[in-house]
């Protein structure tokens, strides 16, 4: 008997934590939403004319820059510095959203399909979200399988900076948005089965399949009904 209640008592205290750390997470996903729209604004009014004559140097640069900034919040996770690089790393990432928001909103129709965008990623997002909350279904099964798809995607993406193919941009950015779609189930579901305990990486993976989610859902929207003159 006594065994039973150490056990229901050991159970209780896991699913408040657990929760605990679910509830940080969606606070701390909601305050880098702030530091990303300034930063957005920030990169959509910068002259990025340098990009476009050399849009192969210039991509990977912003790849190496969001790598090195990872690495820094995944070192710092443990400490407040954690949540400092967190929110710098999600102001650069808002920045590095200006070339493709300028591109978008020189459409007739752009400011709408950057709302579509936000929109449907926000609704794909909660959908997914409250799957995994309400199911507590554990998804860890899709990481392998997810993290092939991410590796062909960044393969592909690399390959296609080079040749420069639309079928295959559009082929990746269709790609992406299941790849995502899936992640946010899986990361969701590591958070409600106690898999992630620490706020700041669970914030991370939630903040890059959104951001990952919104810019391809925007590539796609604008290939298929944007609006030139």
């Amino acid at each position: 008997m006594q065994y039973e209640s150490h056990a229901v008592t050991q159970t209780s205290t896991l699913a408040t934590e657990q929760n605990k750390v679910l509830r940080n997470t969606y606070m701390m996903l909601s305050l880098t939403m702030i530091p990303t729209i300034i930063g957005a604004f920030i990169g959509t009014s910068m002259d990025l004319s340098f990009m476009a004559a050399s849009p192969i140097m210039s991509s990977l640069l912003m790849f190496a820059a969001m790598m090195g900034m990872l690495f820094a919040v995944t070192a710092l996770r443990n400490s407040v510095w954690g949540i400092v690089a967190l929110l710098g790393f999600t102001f650069v990432a808002g920045v590095f959203l200006g070339p493709i928001l300028q591109v978008a909103l020189h459409l007739k129709n752009g400011a709408q399909l950057v709302g579509m965008a936000a929109g449907g990623t926000g609704v794909i997002f909660f959908a997914l979200a409250t799957i995994a909350t309400v199911t507590k279904k554990d998804f860890s099964f899709m990481g392998k399988f997810l993290f092939i798809g991410l590796i062909l995607l960044i393969v592909a993406s690399l390959a296609n900076l080079f040749f420069q193919i639309p079928a295959l941009s559009l082929t990746i950015s269709a790609m992406a948005v299941m790849i995502f779609s899936a992640y946010i189930l899986f990361d969701v579901s590591r958070i409600v089965t106690g898999g992630e305990t620490n706020y700041v990486m669970a914030t991370l993976a939630l903040y890059l399949d959104i951001y990952n989610l919104f810019v391809h859902l925007l590539s796609l929207l604008m290939a298929f009904a944007g609006e030139r003159d």
